[in-house]
């Protein structure tokens, strides 16, 4: 499978994945902690997410919401669609995506941190959406059957991985020929320098996996998809000095985007 690398300089990838693993267990455990990003309802509604829809599903969710934007407009989700979450946290977007699919339809999230799944597969049972399942696993290899998607969503997880060309190849197969990706994620205006590349704390405060966004699309699109819509989330803003120095320096931006592959 062919991956398009990130960049030259690697991070150690596992402690990039101890280090997001263990921030957000905290977020799901603590939703309440100062992070370098917002959580919760206000962040959720301030991206673009209707207040009806967040009051049908339940608070707790909405509580550990650590996403980047909303797309789920993008996406377009219609009855009976299968759709899968990469990077699915607490079940938010995931508990949202299937009352668009209603019961016909079918919702799998991935996510790699134990709380988290704990978490969203107890609030899939009080919300009685038996159409949503979540799986652990990685979202660079996840484990869903070849074409069998309809719809990937993700929600500010992609700058998390250190081989983004693994992702969207992942995309590419398991979604059928005119599947949709909508996503929203942490690109830069500018390349980051080594010293932010390879410091795996700061890939896990959503900054230094952050991939420069024409080189981020060029990796989108040679993995096979066709990108339609991209724009710029300007309601989403970081919270700690050292995030909001990144955001000044090297232009951290939040994105959403609408890609197909080819039918």
């Amino acid at each position: 499978m062919n991956t398009v690398p990130t960049r030259t300089t690697p991070v150690d990838v596992d402690d990039l994945r101890t280090r997001v693993t263990r921030m957000y267990r905290d977020v799901a455990l603590h939703p309440e902690r100062d992070y370098h990003f917002e959580t919760g309802r206000a962040l959720a509604e301030r991206l673009g997410y209707a207040a009806d829809e967040l009051d049908a599903i339940p608070a707790a969710s909405i509580d550990s919401f650590a996403g980047v934007g909303y797309h789920l407009d993008l996406a377009d989700l219609a009855t009976g669609e299968c759709v899968l979450d990469l990077g699915s946290g607490s079940g938010m977007d995931s508990l949202l995506a299937a009352r668009h699919v209603g019961s016909a339809g079918s919702v799998v999230g991935i996510d790699m941190t134990d709380e988290q799944l704990d978490k969203s597969r107890r609030l899939a049972a009080e919300a009685g959406l038996a159409q949503v399942e979540f799986r652990r696993g990685y979202v660079e290899d996840p484990p869903v059957p070849d074409a069998s998607i309809d719809v990937v969503i993700s929600n500010g997880v992609v700058n998390l991985s250190a081989d983004k060309g693994a992702v969207f190849a992942h995309v590419v197969r398991v979604l059928r020929p005119g599947g949709r990706l909508a996503l929203s994620d942490i690109v830069t205006e500018r390349a980051l320098p080594e010293s932010v590349t390879c410091n795996a704390g700061l890939w896990a405060a959503c900054i230094g996996g952050a991939m420069q966004s024409d080189a981020y699309q060029e990796a989108i699109e040679r993995a096979g998809l066709e990108i339609d819509v991209v724009r710029r989330n300007d309601g989403y803003r970081f919270l700690s000095d050292q995030a909001v120095n990144a955001t000044t320096t090297w232009g951290v931006m939040s994105i959403s985007l609408l890609a197909r592959r080819p039918g």
